[in-house]
């Protein structure tokens, strides 16, 4: 065997693969420790206050080494002290995704979130941090200062309702104090001091003509819609509100009330549904807006969406635990168990306001249709459900044409209890047809339904669908 052949033989492939594996591992610490003095050097400006070069390092960092939290985490505050808000909200969002319980993350979520107008969020954030830590007191702190954001807005709103402008500036300057980065704060301060004639004020605080031009526009048409609302034109007042809400689509506090407004006009229109619509849209704009979940509440309840308003009222009640608010919930709960009941006067073809007489006639022109005599030629099927339908003209009548019966059933009791009235299973339909119709058998006033002697109830040799001994047949 020659001296290279020996050679070939004897060259080892393991020990190859085994030093590309150290190199690879070597690259990564290097890469890591690359990535960590980059890391430092940002942390040295951010301790100087210089904030754009500890960014530039921070990124570098990033690029280096794509998966660490704590990068992403250091960036997002270099951002927060350039207010740079959703910036650092992308960043503490996706350092979150890597790891969960970065708690640095969920401080720096918050506060980009309370910044940017969004009390509620930043609640969430700090939460999540103080289930990791519950000690952390910057998260302590920092909830605080959210939920009282979250009152500021709520009696900012309150006051901007009851026209008391100088009131709700004052809560407004409370929360533009904690959320700088928040413009519907500062553009509802610019539409209430527009409204209260400081124009030029609200031009400085807008930071340009088009800014106040906008909140000035929106307020007057506002306005003009509320006008022509409590002058009773409401078709003018959906066109008006309908053109506000093309003003400024970013001006979520004032475009919400639009919404409301707008359903209350098409609630007066008839146009329930269309009002329901908008009072969602209201509610995505402002979930705390407790008018709109009030309105959308009454418009369910109209539109006999029993479940739907049980659930609105439940919220209102949740938001606001009044007693008036409370006596909401319960009628709205007491409509729903009636509507899961036989609705008599459905059945009769009525109004619930309809007069004895009313319910008489309705009565008698919906026996002579569905008695069973009537149909004795039918299907067997459609027999059955005639004389279904006739038993429950029997039951809707037995009960509409008894006040103290009646008045039990409006107010949603169960009749079943009432003393002497031993449930539906007593009520002959006969009996109440004889009373209006006479005896059995024999000629009723000339009219006929076309049948034969005891066609209906004696058919096959034997009283049939509980109605016997009496045969209505004509001529």
């Amino acid at each position: 065997m020659s001296d290279a052949t020996m050679t070939n033989e004897e060259t080892p492939v393991e020990p190859e693969n085994m030093s590309v594996e150290t190199d690879a591992e070597m690259m990564n610490e290097q890469s890591e420790e690359l990535a960590e003095a980059k890391k430092e050097q940002g942390n040295a400006f951010y301790k100087e206050k210089k904030y754009t070069e500890a960014l530039a390092y921070y990124s570098e960092a990033i690029n280096i080494c794509p998966d660490c939290a704590a990068y992403y985490g250091n960036r997002a505050a270099a951002y927060i002290m350039l207010q740079k808000y959703k910036d650092g909200l992308a960043d503490a969002q996706y350092a979150l995704q890597i790891d969960t319980g970065f708690v640095k993350g969920y401080l720096r979520e918050g506060k980009c979130h309370l910044a940017l107008g969004s009390p509620v969020a930043a609640l969430r954030s700090y939460r999540h941090a103080l289930e990791i830590e519950p000690n952390n007191t910057i998260a302590q702190k920092e909830s605080v200062i959210a939920s009282q954001v979250q009152e500021h807005i709520a009696k900012a709103e309150a006051n901007f309702e009851k026209r008391e402008y100088r009131t709700a500036i004052f809560y407004l300057d409370r929360c533009i104090e904690h959320c700088c980065a928040a413009m519907n704060f500062k553009v509802q301060k610019a539409e209430a001091m527009a409204l209260m004639g400081r124009y030029q004020d609200a031009q400085e605080l807008s930071n340009g003509v088009f800014l106040l031009q906008r909140a000035k526009a929106l307020a007057a048409k506002k306005e003009e819609g509320n006008t022509a609302f409590r002058e009773g034109k409401f078709q003018d007042a959906y066109s008006l509100y309908t053109e506000a809400l093309s003003i400024d689509s970013n001006n979520k506090s004032t475009n919400s009330k639009l919404f409301c407004n707008r359903a209350t006009v098409c609630s007066k229109l008839g146009k329930l549904e269309e009002a329901i619509q908008d009072c969602s849209r209201a509610l995505e704009l402002d979930d705390t807006y407790l008018k709109a979940y009030m309105r959308r509440a009454k418009c369910y309840t109209d539109t006999e969406l029993y479940e739907e308003a049980v659930r609105d009222y439940e919220q209102i009640y949740k938001m606001a635990k009044t007693r008036e608010n409370k006596q909401l919930l319960q009628t709205a709960k007491l409509e729903l168990k009636k509507s899961k009941r036989k609705d008599y006067y459905k059945i009769l073809g009525v109004h619930k306001t309809a007069s004895e007489d009313e319910i008489k006639r309705a009565y008698k022109k919906r026996a002579l249709i569905h008695h069973p005599d009537r149909h004795s030629n039918d299907t067997a099927d459609k027999q059955k459900e005639e004389e279904k339908k006739f038993k429950e003209l029997g039951e809707a009548y037995s009960i509409l044409s008894d006040a103290k019966k009646k008045a039990r059933y409006d107010s949603g009791q169960d009749l079943e209890d009432m003393d002497g009235f031993g449930g539906f299973d007593t009520v002959d339909p006969n009996q109440i047809f004889q009373a209006f119709f006479g005896g059995g058998g024999g000629n009723m006033g000339g009219f006929s339904f076309g049948g034969h002697p005891g066609a209906g109830c004696s058919r096959g040799g034997g009283h049939h669908g509980g109605f016997p001994g009496f045969s209505f047949q004509f001529g």
